[in-house]
């Protein structure tokens, strides 16, 4: 988000949105207090009461970038057990 590549506003949107909670009812946007998002200057942090899945996290997060055209140039890779953090493929001149 640093790079100015990512809206955060417009992702924050996207996935408040889309995510679904199946404990209420599992319709998408309805997040209630099971899940909040925050955006903080170059993160953005769900918080949310388990049972929450990081990989469906990860596919909305697949899905935002293919639908800004971005998921040929950023990754979703996972940098911790509880987090994951968007990375630039390495691209060398050969491939160009």
């Amino acid at each position: 988000m640093e790079d100015k590549v990512i809206d955060p506003e417009a992702f924050k949107k996207y996935l408040s949105d889309k995510i679904k909670v199946t404990s209420l009812g599992g319709k998408a946007g309805q997040l209630g207090d099971k899940v909040s998002i925050v955006k903080d200057k170059s993160k953005l942090t769900i918080l949310a009461e388990p049972p929450f899945s990081k990989r469906y996290l990860k596919y909305l997060t697949k899905k935002y970038l293919q639908k800004e055209q971005l998921r040929n140039f950023l990754r979703v890779v996972a940098n911790s057990k509880g987090s994951f953090e968007l990375k630039y493929f390495k691209i060398s001149p050969a491939d160009v």
